[in-house]
């Protein structure tokens, strides 16, 4: 005779296997899809003041890559506050992080941006000419103190719909730790951090609103330190016993600098000597130069690689020193997914660009004068249409998110906080970042993420079709091969002594959101604060922009 418990159990097990099957599988309409996406948009505008908070803080704290303690704390604590896990210490960088939360069976969507800023761009925001808040310090030169605000307003308020509507799905939220170094993404991947997840959206500041698909502009690269070690002696009392390990690093310079004439005009590269030498009347014993390798290709990046090899070691035979080298950075060529950019496409139409005011404007077009600009025309007020693959290779810049493009569907949003025109990396990209410019740019990225979100977590089938582009196009002739080895750690060393010098001193600027508004208004800053404004107040009582 059977036993009715086991029967019963049985029973009951396959009951709530059909139920979580049935869960998994819910079906949404269109139009139910489209309220929740209005919804969500209107849940991410109520959030414009936290976004804000979120923009100024993360621009006051200034840190350079692996030193982004004080910027991983606090987003942190606003994801743990609203109930993800954090993991922390990825990959062995002690500033990265993944988060992630679950509202049961369903799509695994991940959402990356940068966070660490650029040397010596310290700049009042909102300051429309040169205004370092601490001369020689770091600043955010390059607005990546927008992104990780955007996409944690985004996830937050997917996460409402979700509970409100019971969508299945997990959300995880990571930070491009030294992207400036592009000395992170490249080990997450490698350490399996993007296992199980089944789409990337990726943030990145512009001063547009806009995603591409297919092969992006720009390039990948490898970021190599190369490392004499020769023998010191007296400059001058008994220079023949020296052995000068800077000697090796200037002709491995001269050397690559005699390869550029043949090197392809897409290719591009630069170095700088990170060590060269005490003092002149000591033979160096060591010596560094790092050099960032960059082409639109991995065949064409390992090829200067390579060639940098034979370089290096010719280096050192001539001036009988020994040579090692280390890999300390590197990011694929880009690829895109063409199922989320066309959808993303969709909601950028929908959400549009933000309603800029006459100070806004003013602000952009006095900077893109006192930087000389080819464009004075001020902030965009027509979207950039959907980009399509390149055609003919542009060379450019490059950035990591290419390693984990080559791992999963992947996007990048590029989200209108900034001035068109500007050269990047500078202090000018700075003025923006703290200014009602960049939390209106954040906050329309922010509707577009979330919007985007909605239609693949309540349309599952949209991730399978963005899986078969991954897979029946992107992977067809391309095969990704990391540039980094188990053996390569990350270079988290890097900026520790720039951090040390000037953290004490930034410091005194943090914003404090219990006792101001905005980071402006603690600053005193009067927005905008134009050169000619500046000048006739300075001849007569000041002005708040200049206190």
């Amino acid at each position: 005779m059977k036993n009715p418990t086991i029967i019963a159990s049985i029973l009951l097990l396959l009951f709530l296997g059909s139920g979580l099957s049935l869960t998994a599988q819910k079906k949404y309409s269109n139009s139910a899809i489209r309220k929740q996406k209005e919804t969500v948009a209107t849940e991410v505008q109520n959030r414009h003041k936290n976004t804000q908070v979120m923009v100024d803080k993360i621009f006051s704290f200034a840190e350079l890559g692996f030193h982004e303690v004080e910027s991983s704390k606090y987003l942190t604590g606003i994801l743990e506050e609203a109930g993800f896990e954090i993991e922390y210490g990825i990959s062995g960088i002690p500033t990265a992080w993944m988060a992630s939360w679950s509202n049961g069976p369903g799509p695994v969507i991940a959402l990356g941006s940068d966070v660490d800023c650029i040397p010596k761009a310290s700049q009042y925001p909102g300051v429309a000419y040169h205004k370092p808040m601490v001369e020689g310090a770091p600043g955010h030169g390059e607005g990546h103190n927008s992104g990780l605000p955007l996409n944690i307003t985004a996830a937050l308020a997917v996460q409402q719909s979700m509970k409100d509507a019971n969508i299945g799905g997990t959300l995880k939220i990571w930070p491009g730790i030294a992207e400036e170094l592009v000395a992170a993404k490249a080990w997450y991947v490698r350490d399996g951090y993007f296992e199980g997840i089944d789409m990337c959206i990726f943030t990145h500041v512009s001063s547009n609103m806009a995603v591409s698909y297919g092969q992006a502009r720009g390039t990948g690269l490898i970021s190599v330190e190369y490392s004499f070690d020769g023998e010191a002696a007296h400059s001058a009392g008994s220079p023949w016993r020296g052995r000068s390990a800077l000697d090796a690093a200037e002709l491995m310079n001269i050397g690559w600098n005699y390869k550029r004439e043949h090197l392809h005009p897409l290719k591009r590269s630069h170095s700088i000597f990170t060590d060269a030498g005490d003092q002149p009347n000591v033979v160096p014993s060591k010596a560094s130069i790092w050099f960032y390798l960059r082409d639109v290709t991995y065949e064409g990046i390992m090829d200067m690689y390579a060639d940098a090899n034979n370089i290096a070691q010719g280096a050192a035979l001539m001036t009988d020193t020994e040579l090692t080298s280390k890999v300390v950075g590197a990011a694929w060529p880009r690829h895109f997914n063409k199922v989320i950019a066309e959808k993303m496409y969709d909601n950028i139409q929908v959400v549009g660009l933000p309603t800029w005011s006459e100070e806004d404007q003013q602000l952009a077009v006095a900077v893109q004068k006192e930087v000389n600009s080819r464009d004075t025309t001020g902030l965009a007020t027509e979207l950039a249409p959907l980009g399509l693959p390149v055609v003919n290779p542009v060379s450019g810049g490059s950035d990591d998110i290419g390693d984990v493009s080559w791992t999963v569907p992947t996007v990048t949003l590029r989200f209108p906080s900034n001035i068109p025109g500007l050269q990047g990396h500078h202090w000018s990209n700075a003025i923006t970042m703290a200014t009602p410019i960049a939390h209106k740019g954040a906050t329309a990225g922010a509707k577009v993420v979330a919007m985007t979100m909605l239609d693949f977590l309540m349309k599952p089938e949209l991730v399978d079709e963005a899986k078969a582009y991954f897979t029946d196009v992107q992977q067809k002739e391309t095969e990704y091969r990391p540039m980094i080895t188990e053996n390569d750690p990350p270079p988290i060393e890097r900026n520790t002594a720039i951090m040390e010098t000037f953290r004490p001193e930034l410091e005194k600027y943090y914003y404090d959101e219990t006792r101001y508004e905005t980071y402006l208004e603690q600053l005193g800053v009067e927005y905008p604060t134009l050169k000619m404004k500046a000048d006739t107040a300075a001849g007569s009582t000041g002005s708040k922009g200049e206190e």
